[in-house]
């Protein structure tokens, strides 16, 4: 009864005339895939300019802070918008120590799924802890930040207690005594970090606390702007940040090094990449096009590092590898490049690397949220249809 009708022909004008359209409508918009180049919103927290290779929070070079400031004086300055004073950064310590512990039934979780990869154990768990926060039906600044400061020190520990109930292991509690990465060492490998080697970890965090709209925060931001809970938000951050296009560089840029074996393997190395077009691990970033700012603070603590436990031989390779790409790369090294070579020497296994990124991220992806929950909009880009053109419906019996 569909055929041969003049209700038919009027049908097939009006969907050609919708087609029509369509094209015309397609010319006229311009695709941003992935979103590059596209602001979506204002924030006070961080400044990035690519070209030039710099990086702030909150006004101060990423410079000053690796080199002068400690992670907990760092998320300070994310979460409230100021450098510290003495008697609130000593204040802000005690809340983060204060947090040092997980409910019994997550550590039941993370018992129950030990076997899993640490960032499907961490993401579990952290949707757990909101199950066992005070705060979280509420979205207001201020319990946010609360949640968020103990966040802060409850990924640490996730982390932690499932390397170790991983091997059979009891978890070691925190030291009150110790810092925020002095403490996560501790708590990761039972022993008392060096000096060098808690320093290290420190000006990891540092480095890695807070990087603007990447992925895992942006994630952050679309899920807040549907007002769900800071909770929320953060598992689906730390779900976005075990793809390996986002989070993964530090696990495979210590793999790229063991296959490399020596120094003078390198530049062959390099070579067979090239002619392959094939990546090397740790090059360029999509956002800077000079060198990462935040590489030469983990290339220096590295050589440090390296020296102290007599194992210069990892930092030689990654050296050698920049050496022969200077040829090829427009672009320097990224903050994870060395990184690797730092949680190696602590003994730490590869596949706790992404994880221990997210520990450093915490207070930028509160800050992100909370962010977002001021002024807040849902997040709703569109999608340019590129589908068959119009046409009618085809009951079953004439298909």
């Amino acid at each position: 009864m569909f055929e041969n009708t003049a209700a038919t022909i009027l049908i097939a004008r009006f969907i050609g005339q919708i087609g029509c359209a369509m094209s015309e409508f397609e010319e006229k918009v311009k695709i941003h895939r992935g979103l590059k180049g596209v602001y979506f919103d204002r924030s006070a927290c961080t400044f990035i300019d690519g070209r030039a290779g710099e990086l702030m929070y909150r006004g101060y070079s990423i410079h000053d802070l690796a080199q002068y400031s400690s992670f907990e004086e760092t998320a300070y300055l994310l979460l409230k918008g100021e450098l510290p004073r003495s008697a609130e950064l000593a204040a802000f310590d005690q809340d983060l120590k204060a947090a040092r512990q997980l409910p019994g039934a997550v550590y039941d979780i993370i018992h129950a799924v030990r076997h899993a990869h640490p960032m499907e154990v961490l993401r579990t768990a952290v949707s757990a802890l909101g199950a066992f926060d005070q705060d979280v039906a509420s979205n207001d600044l201020e319990a946010t930040l609360r949640k968020g400061i103990r966040l802060t020190s409850q990924v640490p520990i996730i982390v932690a207690a499932h390397h170790h109930l991983r091997n059979d292991r009891d978890p070691v509690p925190a030291d009150p005594a110790l810092g925020h990465g002095a403490n996560f060492l501790y708590m990761l490998t039972g022993k008392l970090p060096s000096r060098q080697a808690a320093e290290l970890m420190d000006t990891d965090m540092v480095l890695h606390a807070e990087h603007g709209a990447n992925a895992s925060s942006f994630t952050a931001r679309v899920v807040a702007g549907t007002e769900a809970t800071l909770h929320a938000a953060m598992t689906a951050a730390v779900a976005a940040l075990s793809g390996p296009a986002h989070g993964g560089a530090a696990e495979n840029l210590m793999r790229m090094a063991q296959e490399i074996g020596e120094p003078g393997n390198a530049a062959e190395y390099v070579r067979r990449k090239r002619k392959n077009r094939e990546p090397v691990m740790g090059f360029g970033h999509r956002v800077y096009r000079a060198e990462d700012p935040r590489a030469r603070h983990m290339r220096d603590g590295v050589a440090r590092l390296s020296q102290e436990m007599g194992e210069p031989h990892w930092y030689d390779i990654l050296q050698a590898v920049v050496d022969a790409m200077r040829p090829y790369s427009r672009h320097g090294v990224n903050v994870d490049f060395y990184a690797g070579v730092v949680y190696f020497l602590n003994g730490i296994p590869e596949d706790l690397f992404v994880p221990i990124f997210a520990v450093g991220r915490v207070p930028g992806w509160t800050v992100q949220v909370m962010e977002q929950l001021q002024g807040n909009i849902l997040i709703r880009p569109l999608t340019l249809y590129n589908g068959p053109e119009p046409r009618p419906y085809t009951p079953m019996e004439s298909r």
